[in-house]
């Protein structure tokens, strides 16, 4: 595993670590070390729903792989503090066909990041937007988007949004304004099936075909009344 992108993450090709990663509680486990730095597993336990033996027996296990490390003692020397490797980390399901265990890790850690956050919005509608100040409910929320692009231009776009995210990601603490507080930015980069596309643009077609009959109807309606109103003008004249 290294780091060599400007977000400073991990990059995990190991299928052996996607799959110890692949866990509801280790994933949970990372998410509190990356956010509220180091920790005991005692301290990590209620968070992560495992008692402290369990958590202490996961956080070995991630160390394993170079996923988490001994941070620098507690006031209580007896506690062993465990830390993040890393600000955060990105996987890649392998282009070779042949390597099925690296897809079938790679996927599988994906479904259990899926499943993680699933709710994550919803909680965050129903617990936290209603106390947020006008001045950040305004930039919150979310935004559902829908391009038709190709492969390139997708990791393109994804490129440029990290372009933008790097230096406040990898910025000193010191250097953040007043005021600053946490913002989960969550990206759901979703491409569709052949299929989709195909009966998305059935769909479009079929619109437009639906568009211009109301139109040619609505001109056929407008000439009709247009005879009308003519007979009845003409009639009424001495």
């Amino acid at each position: 595993m290294h780091s060599s992108n400007r977000m400073g993450d991990i990059e995990i090709t190991d299928p052996q670590a996607m799959r110890a990663l692949a866990h509801p509680v280790r994933l949970a486990i990372l998410d509190h070390l990356r956010r509220d730095g180091p920790a005991t597993a005692t301290e990590l336990s209620p968070g992560v729903g495992a008692t402290p033996s369990v958590t202490s027996w996961h956080l070995r296990h991630l160390a394993s792989f170079g996923l988490v490390r001994d941070a620098e003692p507690g006031p209580d020397r007896r506690q062993r503090r465990w830390e993040a490797v890393a600000r955060g980390f990105r996987f890649a399901e392998p282009q070779d066909p042949a390597d099925v265990e690296g897809r079938s890790a790679a996927r599988e850690l994906s479904r259990q990041m899926f499943l993680r956050h699933a709710d994550a919005p919803a909680r965050w509608a129903d617990e936290v937007e209603p106390v947020l100040d006008p001045a950040w409910r305004g930039p919150a929320g979310l935004a559902d988007t829908r391009v038709t692009v190709s492969a390139e231009e997708l990791a393109a776009i994804q490129d440029g949004i990290e372009r933008i995210l790097a230096p406040y990601v990898t910025r000193d603490p010191a250097d953040r304004p007043a005021g600053s507080r946490g913002v989960r930015l969550m990206r759901y980069v979703l491409p569709e099936t052949a299929g989709e596309q195909g009966r998305a643009g059935a769909g479009r077609q079929a619109d437009q075909q639906e568009e211009r009959q109301a139109g040619r109807r609505t001109q056929e309606a407008d000439r009709r009344e247009e005879r009308q109103a003519g007979r009845r003008a003409g009639r009424r004249k001495p």
